[in-house]
């Protein structure tokens, strides 16, 4: 048993509190969050009555406009109904929102692994949400050869799902990175000046 279910009883609901602790002012359909969390409609909505019992959630009234797929092509529609959205008078909040991100994301070699196959890693360091620090303007940067985007895209969204955040991540080829850097770019240096936790240096940055 890993220590989220340990902790929360279950994954799905460690998914559906990381989904509102991460998105502290969207209001979520339940039908989002059933998808989201990657579980049977049932069991979520239990888990959801659960948390609005304890308010750390809350019922409210949902109206947004969400992508769907008609006739093989994506289209903006807008849905009513019933949803919640995160009870920001909740006193628990940022015990439970550390809680949750130290036993979901590791900056350590796990995190390294994922991105093996999306091409020459030269360089990945992470920040953000990975070391706590919710006021990054990134999360991940990611620098190598022969990028695989497409690759790097799919790990990013895996990631995303098991925490239920985006993740705000930059990806470049040496080349550019390397000019970049050496121009002082402010995204590189919001980065690279700020606390972050390098997992793969083969371009000899930290040590110059």
């Amino acid at each position: 048993m890993d220590t989220l279910t340990a902790l929360f009883g279950n994954l799905v609901k460690a998914r559906i509190l990381r989904m509102f602790l991460f998105n502290e002012t969207t209001p979520f359909l339940t039908k989002e969050v059933v998808e989201r969390a990657r579980s049977a409609g049932k069991l979520v909505k239990k888990e959801l009555n659960i948390l609005a019992k304890a308010e750390i959630i809350k019922k409210c009234k949902v109206s947004k406009d969400i992508q769907v797929e008609k006739n093989k092509k994506v289209i903006i529609k807008k849905v009513t109904g019933q949803g919640f959205i995160l009870n920001a008078k909740f006193p628990y909040l940022n015990p439970v929102k550390s809680l949750l991100t130290v036993t979901s994301l590791h900056a350590d070699e796990t995190l390294a692994k994922r991105f093996t196959n999306s091409g020459k890693i030269k360089l990945l360091v992470a920040a953000g949400i990975f070391i706590q620090n919710w006021d990054s303007r990134v999360d991940l940067l990611i620098v190598g050869d022969d990028l695989n985007l497409s690759k790097i895209e799919t790990v990013i969204k895996l990631i995303e799902s098991d925490i239920g955040k985006e993740i705000a991540y930059s990806a470049f080829e040496t080349q550019d990175f390397e000019y970049r850097y050496g121009i002082h770019d402010r995204l590189v240096r919001d980065v690279l000046d700020y606390a972050h936790v390098t997992l793969i240096d083969r371009l000899g940055i930290e040590i110059k």
